[in-house]
């Protein structure tokens, strides 16, 4: 008898990289496998520890009986893209069902990942007008067919991807494809794609729509929506914020890495995608705030051992550092109260004897301070 079978150990078979790529696919759609395409029953959504989940704090609190029920629903597809779309009232619909709904053209398949009073909430909150004329509405419940037709439709995306890579390179495009979004009823087609400069493709639609026979639709992504679908590691050891809880990404600039005294090293300052990293914002409103109490850093301390101008500081120490014009190689730590005792002094007329009376501490400058010959910082800008 086969030992694992004595001891009833059941042996799975190793993915392969086309099933890793297809789950992958079902993943970004929020659900935990592949479908069944022979039951419309089949429960693959879950919610889970991702950006794109849900948490109903209202699941357990009833409107009064009186209230109607809010005819709106918001319908999960791939990635990030997410809708609202009205649907009739007469039957009910739950998270994790599947559902066809209206797109352009044809109907797309999604699944509903909330419902209830929370809808109005996230509607509200994203500036959604419920009686917008552009509102889509839910078609019906998937059937076998939209199933089996969802499911033909989602298996082509990786190979799609692939090929299409190919003929950009082909084409000599200065693009990438990030990925391929197939809509629900098989007849179109989402190519995203990221690109330094304007792209004319119009030559590669064609080649693409007669390759695939489906109708495309190009949209460009930035560097940091790409960051966020692929996702890694960053230099802090955590994965990154992009691919974890980060949906709406703000613009970073170099003042944000200067004001908090941080190295003007590009290659330290840059996250995977090539851009700012978006940790640059998350502590600058306080820096902006604690310097608030800072004097001017324009202005020089005049002693009767010489002129001295300002060379950096510590925020949170509420420290600044000096050192005299004729000896920048010394560099001396003076607390923001004493630096404003000086400056009041000076617009009396009256100088210190010397710097060194008001400082903590001194050091010698590094030659390698600033680390500016690792590369141009202004090319972020």
């Amino acid at each position: 008898m086969d030992h694992n079978e004595e001891n009833n150990i059941e042996v799975k078979e190793p993915q392969t990289q086309d099933q890793s790529d297809l789950c992958a696919s079902y993943l970004s759609r929020g659900c935990t496998r592949p479908p069944d395409p022979e039951t419309t029953t089949d429960q693959i959504y879950q919610g889970r520890c991702c950006k794109y989940d849900n948490f109903d704090w209202l699941k357990n609190i009833h409107p009064p009986d009186n209230r109607n029920k809010f005819p709106f629903v918001e319908v999960r597809f791939k990635n990030s893209r997410k809708e609202f779309f009205r649907f009739n009232t007469d039957y009910e619909l739950e998270e994790g069902e599947i559902v066809a709904v209206e797109s352009n053209p044809g109907h797309d398949i999604g699944i509903v990942s909330m419902t209830g009073e929370l809808v109005r909430v996230q509607m509200k909150r994203k500036k959604v007008h419920p009686e917008s004329e552009n509102m889509k509405h839910v078609y019906r419940k998937a059937r076998l067919s939209d199933i089996q037709k969802w499911v033909k439709a989602v298996e082509k995306e990786e190979s799609t991807k692939l090929k299409s890579r190919e003929i950009a390179h082909d084409h000599k495009l200065d693009m990438k494809i990030n990925d391929v979004e197939y809509q629900g009823d098989d007849t179109k087609a989402i190519f995203y794609y990221t690109a330094d400069e304007r792209v004319d493709f119009r030559e590669l639609i064609k080649v693409l729509a007669e390759k695939f026979r489906v109708r495309i639709e190009m949209r460009q992504i930035g560097a940091r929506q790409e960051a966020s679908r692929i996702g890694g590691i960053g230099s802090c050891g955590r994965e990154l914020c992009c691919a974890t809880w980060m949906c709406d990404f703000k613009s970073v600039t170099t003042q944000a890495a200067r004001t908090q005294q941080l190295t003007l090293n590009p290659q330290k300052l840059a996250g995977q995608c090539g851009k700012l990293k978006c940790c640059l914002n998350y502590e600058y409103p306080t820096y902006i705030d604690a310097l608030k109490a800072f004097p001017d850093t324009d202005v020089r301390l005049n002693t009767k051992n010489g002129e001295a101008g300002y060379q950096k500081s510590d925020v949170f120490k509420k420290l600044m550092w000096y050192s005299y014009v004729n000896d920048e190689s010394s560099l001396m730590a003076i607390p923001i109260d004493k630096v404003k005792q000086i400056i009041k002094m000076n617009k009396k007329g009256k100088k210190p004897e010397k710097l060194e009376d008001f400082a903590l501490s001194k050091e010698q400058k590094s030659e390698y301070d600033n680390d500016m010959d690792m590369g141009d910082l202004d090319r972020f800008d």
